[in-house]
């Protein structure tokens, strides 16, 4: 039987507003956050990745911010053992905690499991990055084909990191990347309530456009330049980054690349929506809902079911 944990977890796009509403939940319930935002766990990317300001963190306990480095090898598995271990000694102290993010594959992770792949040589990843920037993603399409058809037939094939994800595999193993999916996975040991932040997609937009804005401000391109040596380790392969190493590489101009960074991470968001929106338990409130409406309805959620 299930235990009374229950883990509130907050989605949607990017810039809606949900780190805010982390804190105001984690308050009221006094608990912790966990953070599902794969962008959001290395130490090296703080303004590209809108990592919570220092007044946020200390208003909660939060974990998996800033935790690693672009220099280790950390992937949804592994996030996914970290995270549920965490939760296990967080839900001794309180039975209610509180995940937030826009990584919906980590979130998945986290409340359901995901496939246990082997462990394989980092530097097949390495390999392929280089490869994909060298030549771009058509050449790594075709090699997923011919090892894996029936992940080339099922993952989006728009997307660079599943690809290589799945080609890292199948170098690694000399095995098909479909044939380790499907197993039986690990039961959690609490309830899910999942709650989703929601505005018009112009209103969207313009938010995503302003934050892009604020980061240049705040130095996002002198970061880039710090990272830009390490630019094909796999925690780089992501928007606000890539456009600005574009920029220092000479092909892009600096507005180009700022407005390549807005479009992407306008692209990002719709990708989010419509991950988000598969799940039908999502509660879905207006970005401007007042706190005390979600609160009401988590908390009668809570009491059904413990009824």
């Amino acid at each position: 039987m299930k235990s009374t944990n229950f883990l509130i977890s907050i989605v949607g796009p990017t810039g809606i507003g949900k780190t805010a509403l982390s804190i105001q939940l984690a308050e009221h319930f006094n608990s912790s956050i966990i953070s599902f935002d794969s962008r959001q766990f290395y130490k090296e990317m703080s303004i590209g990745t809108a990592v919570p300001n220092e007044f946020e963190l200390k208003a909660a306990q939060h974990y998996f911010i800033q935790n690693r480095s672009i220099f280790e090898d950390y992937n949804v598995g592994a996030f996914e053992n970290d995270a549920l271990l965490k939760l296990e000694t967080l839900f001794k102290e309180n039975p209610i905690q509180i995940a937030v993010g826009g990584s919906g594959l980590y979130l998945e992770a986290l409340l359901k499991g995901l496939d246990n792949f082997p462990k394989v040589n980092s530097n097949i990843r390495t390999k392929l990055n280089i490869e994909l920037e060298t030549n771009g993603i058509k050449k790594l399409q075709n090699q997923l084909k011919k090892l894996d058809i029936l992940t080339y037939n099922s993952i989006n094939l728009e997307n660079p990191q599943r690809i290589v994800r799945a080609l890292e595999i199948c170098i690694g193993t000399g095995k098909p990347f479909s044939s380790f999916k499907n197993k039986p996975k690990k039961p959690r040991n609490f309830h899910s309530i999942k709650i989703g932040l929601e505005a018009d997609r112009e209103i969207v937009y313009n938010r995503i456009n302003m934050r892009v804005d604020t980061m240049m401000k705040n130095g996002l391109l002198d970061e880039a330049k710090e990272l830009y040596q390490y630019r094909n380790l796999n925690a780089l392969q992501t928007v606000g980054y890539k456009e600005l190493f574009s920029h220092l590489d000479g092909n892009f101009t600096r507005e180009f690349a700022i407005s390549e960074i807005k479009k992407n991470t306008r692209r990002f968001a719709k990708r989010q929506g419509t991950w988000f929106k598969k799940d039908t338990n999502t509660s879905w409130f207006d970005y401007q809902a007042d706190t005390n409406t979600i609160i009401d309805q988590i908390s009668d959620k809570i009491n059904r079911i413990k009824e």
